[in-house]
């Protein structure tokens, strides 16, 4: 290589230097290359010119860049390499003085440390180093040597003489032990070594006995009371080692394993870790204390666990969960929630499974109890520990013990404690208790038994609406007495918690569901007991025998005589529902089962609400049966029983209850069938007056708004003060921010001139000039005024939130009104009360799509979109009987296309648009055009094409007319006149085209018929014709000076021989294209095997491309060449639809043509439309091209 064209990459590189990497000539590099020559005079010649070079040139990036390499090289695999490089390093050295030499020793040394460790490791990795003693103690001593450079190598040496220790095996006595000697006996300085010495007494007992270990140490056991502050160092070491991993160190497993052992246990957990450990700020060493008591569980016995779980440790594991609620902050509750779930896993000693549990459970702080209620950790435990468990709970509920449980406060709650707390812990108990039986029972992975689940649910409904008078055998619940009274707070929460239970129940499948092994076609029978009854109607008998002793219990709310006569009612309405279903089951009866039961458990919580819905119901089914029994007439102005029976449903649906909301699907669902059209109008009326007077609806349609949801209470009280402290100083900061009422400020400037505190021009008074008397004065005015002012602001909150929560209410009520909705369009989908709910849907749309909707109201159009489009439209089943209703139709649909095209959202025209379609589809039924007045039906359609053409802000689109053209083909032949008429003479160009493409809908297929084709050929054939004629016109008007060719048969024979004479490679879009085309003519793709192309001959004429070289296609020569004749070929096509590719395309397709193989035969492969210039025989027609394709270009 020459100087110049080293000369020439330096100077070229000299610009990308300011980035920072070396950028290094060839004839540099080469150096280092000659260094390992096997040849003498090369390598000593390399070092020659290297030194004179880097003289000369003097850059500090190459001084960096040669000893770094030199140092490297002096461990390279050749042995002819390494003197070479030694000789360079020491010549460079020698000459060049500023460099230091403790760098170059210490980049050996690591170097070479890092060599050897890994060398080590290699062999310790073979396997084989068990079997060569040798070997064995060459590898630790080279490893005690390494452990003295931890700034190098950390502690990888001592890591990797304790794998080595853990797997020899006959050789540790006889040639390790001595070698160790100095290691062993160091173990109380680092953490390794103490690891060392674990893992050495593990692996050798006989060899390490406490003889041995008396010579090493100084004591026969490593935990004691004189070695305790030693291992206190050395764990605090080790929490500090791991402090970025956040794991527990083997080390200090290791040695609690060992206190098990040496049944020291007690001395260590105590000493080191409690009074060690945990005296340390909050960090490091209080996460291994944790870590530590989670891998503890599986070791420790009973009693140890008892101990531990009840100790200082969970103490503070407790405030580091209650302290680390703010995001920002590390939280170790996951870590402990796995070390829990691995314990109960893999144990299965019911015992101490309990042991765990409660000493978890009884971690509280102020009452409340630091696990969550849903701890999903409660699946691994066994049926026995679960009772237990369960039973533990129950009696916790019925007598807190505050003194048995491991209570605590921050340091935050201590300062604002108050004597008054006792009373608040126990609610709080309470409260994560019933929450706690309520996701034990919800959990359907924990084993539990259906006499447990009864229990609980039993338990809860008891204390959340009875209480005991006197204890009574046949009643459990009567027998444990309250040591605490229940207050409201309580009964609230165990109302709710209570009917959050129902609906988890409703849900459970049968217990021995799984063991029996249905069959995988059986549907899965979900929320009844092993004897076919439901879990409600046990309940339901349990409660009726509740209200059948009072003598012995008391009802929270008791009954009046019309409610106890209505509770009666429905249990009378329930035995005949079940007589009924035993005769022959069906889902109708189930439903109302239901539905009689859950109102009757609704009683307890609100009776005066639910008592006519009660009545009504009762009164409903006893006209139904009766109906179904005689079908006598109904009396003039009496409603049918199923309009009853919807009122009483959205009555129903108003209860914040998803349990209701099911059961009310269930029920609308069975009655369906029977549903009228008053009924359904009911239903509409409720939906459709979704954006007026909200306040109205609130006091009229919700009667009854319980609190909350009957779902789980979350464990918010759990949370740090902190963050309600800031909640409070972010609402004082809004007060503050408040503009000032003027009618205030009237009133405050009177005070202080009644006062004479307002300062005048005149007499130039000041605060300064008031005595005491009136200043104490003035002080109780202000006082009053500005406490007034504060009513009056946290009044209009209080409306503002209250207005708010109606609202939310309101519509919360109206999205549960559409699954009746959607209930009825998926089961009645062919009745023709279905067209009913178009009108009415749509007006929810339209209404919704104006308003400035919130995210509820969003949430309330979608699903009223999603029902009108997708279940409604698109349904497959529709109503095909309605012949009686033919003018009401033709009506309905010259109302939706008259409104449809004078909205100004495109958005709402769709729908409006779709449900044009629905009607058609309803009128055409099954038979041909069926009811459809087609001249009245075309008119509608034909006006709307008009204004689509003729208006520039038309709301219609392209879109709708194509599914209009594609679904309708038969009805849009009497759409083609004015097609054609608008093809020409419409408003913008674009419609122009997407009318025309419409119209090619309509275009017959190679066998002579159309889309869904029932018309006949003449008609549509003629109108095609006039399409096809003014399209030609149109193009020929637009381009007339190309000169175009209006007759297609000419195209046609010369594009349909292409496939015979030519083969499309590599991509696919010229081929899809070319067919695209063609199909126009009738002429379809044949199917043909697909062959892998041969591209054995192309390789080999392609010359293999050179390094640092262009290759031929990239040379200017190829750049000389014109390209018009290539794009020429064009001009062919222009008379087929999506011929016109636009000049971005074009360029896009000359880029490509350069990166292909130059040859002609390979370019008329991929284009066959597109001649090459290599082809003689097509030469005359290439000529022909040319003279159009310069005129394309200049228009």
């Amino acid at each position: 290589m020459s100087a110049e064209m080293v000369e020439v990459s330096v100077k070229a590189a000299e610009p990308l230097r300011a980035a920072g990497s070396l950028q290094q000539n060839r004839l540099f590099l080469d150096f280092f290359w000659d260094l390992a020559r096997p040849d003498q005079e090369v390598r000593l010649k390399a070092v020659e010119n290297l030194v004179q070079y880097l003289k000369t040139q003097n850059k500090e990036d190459e001084l960096e860049y040669t000893f770094k390499r030199l140092v490297d090289g002096l461990g390279h695999t050749r042995e002819t390499a390494r003197p070479g490089f030694s000789l360079a390093l020491g010549s460079l050295l020698g000459i060049l003085s500023s460099f230091d030499l403790v760098f170059v020793f210490q980049k050996l040394a690591r170097n070479a440390m890092f060599g050897n460790l890994f060398g080590v490791l290699a062999l310790h990795q073979s396997g084989r180093l068990s079997k060569e003693p040798p070997v064995v103690l060459g590898c630790v001593k080279l490893l005690q040597s390494l452990s003295q450079h931890k700034q190098h190598l950390k502690d990888l040496p001592n890591k990797t003489m304790t794998d080595i220790l853990s797997e020899v095996t006959e050789v540790f006595e006889e040639v390790l032990l001595s070698a160790l000697q100095t290691d062993l006996a160091s173990a109380f300085r680092t953490p390794e070594q103490l690891q060392l010495l674990l893992v050495a007494l593990q692996r050798f007992p006989q060899t390490l006995k406490p003889k041995k270990l008396k010579n090493l140490l100084g004591s026969s056991t490593i935990i004691n009371a004189d070695n305790i502050p030693r291992l206190t160092e050395v764990l605090k070491m080790a929490a500090q080692s791991v402090k970025k991993e956040r794991v527990l160190p083997a080390v200090v497993l290791d040695l609690l394993k060992l206190s098990l052992k040496e049944d020291s246990f007690q001395l260590f957990w105590n000493k080191a870790i409690v009074d060690g450990m945990l005296k340390e700020q909050q960090g490091p060493t209080h996460f291994l204390s944790f870590r530590l008591l989670g891998a503890a569980l599986p070791l420790l016995s009973l009693s140890q666990l008892k101990e531990v779980l009840s100790g200082e440790v969970m103490m503070l594991y407790g405030e580091h969960v209650v302290t680390a609620q703010k995001p920002d902050r590390f939280k170790l509750a996951p870590e402990m929630d796995d070390y829990v779930s691995s314990f109960l896993q893999g144990c299965q000693d019911s015992d101490r499974q309990l042991a765990v549990m409660l000493g978890f459970s009884s971690l509280t702080n102020q009452g409340y109890p630091v696990v969550p209620s849903v701890w999903r950790v409660v699946q691994h435990l066994q049926p026995e520990a679960l009772l237990g468990y369960v039973d533990w709970l129950k009696n916790m509920f019925l007598q807190p013990q505050m003194d048995r449980l491991l209570d605590f406060s921050t340091r935050k709650q201590k300062s604002n404690q108050e004597g008054k707390e006792q009373e608040n812990w126990v609610f709080r108990l309470r409260k994560w208790i019933v929450a706690r039986l309520s996701s034990i029972i919800d959990n359907h992975q924990v084993k539990k038994q259906e006499e447990l689940i009864m229990d609980v649910a039993r338990f809860v409904f008891f204390h959340a609406f009875f209480s005991t008078k006197k204890a009574s055998a046949d009643i459990a619940e009567t027998k444990e007495k309250l040591s605490v009274p229940l207050d409201e707070r309580t009964r609230g929460v165990l109302v709710n918690s209570f009917f959050g239970l129902l609906m988890s129940m409703h849900h459970l499948p049968l217990s021995d569901d799984s063991a029996e092994g249905a069959a995988v076609n059986q549907k899965r029978v979900l929320g009844v007991t092993a004897d076919g009854n439901m879990w409600i109607y046990h309940l339901v008998q349990y409660a009726d025998v509740l209200l059948n002793q009072p003598k012995h219990v008391q009802n929270s709310r008791p009954f009046s005589p019309e409610q106890r006569q209505a509770w009666d009612s429905m249990l009378e309405s329930v035995a005949n529902l079940k007589k009924k279903a035993k005769k022959g089951p069906s889902a109708e009866s189930s439903a109302f089962q239901q539905l009689f039961l859950l109102v009757g458990m609704h009683l307890f919580k609100a009776p005066e609400e639910l008592l006519d819905i009660m009545k009504d119901l009762q009164s409903c089914m006893d006209k139904a049966q009766e109906k179904k029994a005689k079908k006598k007439k109904k009396k003039q102005g009496e409603p049918e029983w199923v309009e009853v029976m919807v009122d009483i449903l959205l009555s129903l649906l108003s209860q914040q209850s998803r349990h209701i909301r099911q059961v009310c699907k269930t029920v609308f669902s069975s009655i369906c069938p029977h549903v009228t059209a008053a009924a359904l109008t009911a239903v509409l009326d409720v939906s459709n007056a979704f954006m007026e007077g909200i306040h109205e609806e609130t006091s009229s349609g919700c009667k009854f708004i319980p609190e909350s949801d009957d779902s789980e209470d979350s464990d918010e009280e759990a949370e740090d003060e902190a963050m309600e402290e800031e909640k409070d100083d972010d609402e004082e900061e809004e007060m503050e921010n408040e503009e000032v009422d003027q009618n205030f400020r009237l009133e405050l400037m009177k005070v202080l001139q009644q006062q004479n505190a307002l300062a005048t021009e005149e007499d130039g008074s000041s605060d300064e000039d008031m005595d005491d008397d009136a200043m104490m004065e003035l002080d109780k005015s202000l006082s009053a005024l500005f406490s007034e002012q504060k009513k009056k602001t946290q009044a209009k909150k209080d409306e503002k939130a209250k207005l708010q929560k109606e609202r939310t209410l309101v519509r919360e009520f109206k999205i549960k009104v559409l699954d009746l909705v959607e209930v009825f369009v998926a089961r009645q989908a062919g009745s023709p009360l279905v067209l009913g709910l178009v009108e009415p849907l749509l007006t929810i749309i339209d209404r919704g799509m104006s308003s400035n909707s919130e995210q509820q109201e969003q949430d309330f159009l979608r699903r009223a979109a999603d029902i009108f489009r997708n279940q409604l439209c698109r349904s497959k089943v529709y109503c095909r009987t309605a012949g009686d209703r033919q003018g009401e139709l033709h009506d309905l649909l010259d109302k939706l296309m008259t409104k449809a095209q004078k909205l100004s959202d495109s958005s709402v025209c769709l729908y409006y648009f779709s449900a044009s379609l629905y009607v058609v589809k309803v009128l055409r039924g099954v038979e041909f055009m069926g009811n459809v007045d087609v001249d009245r039906v075309s008119t509608v359609f034909r006006d709307a094409l008009s204004s689509f053409m003729s208006r520039r802000k038309s709301p219609l689109t392209a879109q709708m007319f194509t599914d209009l053209f594609s679904r309708f083909p038969v009805l849009c032949v009497k759409l083609l006149d004015t097609a054609v008429q608008n093809i020409t003479s419409g408003v913008r160009d674009h419609q122009q085209v997407q009318i025309f493409i419409c119209a090619s809908i309509l275009q017959p297929n190679p066998e002579g018929q159309t889309k869904k084709a029932q018309v006949e050929e003449t008609e549509l054939k003629a109108g095609l014709d006039d399409v096809v004629s003014v399209q030609t016109e149109s193009l020929l008007s637009v381009c007339p000076v190309q000169k175009l060719s209006v007759d297609m048969d000419p195209l046609q024979n010369v594009l349909q021989p292409l496939t015979s004479s030519i083969a499309f490679k590599k991509t696919g879009k010229l081929e899809d294209t070319y067919w695209a085309v063609m199909k126009h003519f009738g002429v379809t793709k044949p199917k043909v095997e697909k062959t892998k192309p041969d591209g054995d001959a192309d390789q080999q004429e392609a010359p293999k491309k050179k390094k640092g070289f262009l290759p031929e296609t990239k040379k200017r020569k190829k750049r000389n060449k014109p390209v018009l004749e290539p794009a020429g070929d064009k001009s062919t096509s222009t008379n087929k639809p999506g011929a016109d590719k636009g000049q971005a395309k074009k360029k896009h397709d000359q880029k490509a043509k350069q990166k292909r193989p130059a040859d002609g035969e390979t370019a008329s492969q991929l284009n066959p439309s597109k001649k090459s210039k290599t082809q003689p025989e097509n030469q005359p027609a290439k000529k022909k091209k040319k003279k159009k394709k310069p005129k394309q270009k200049k228009e």
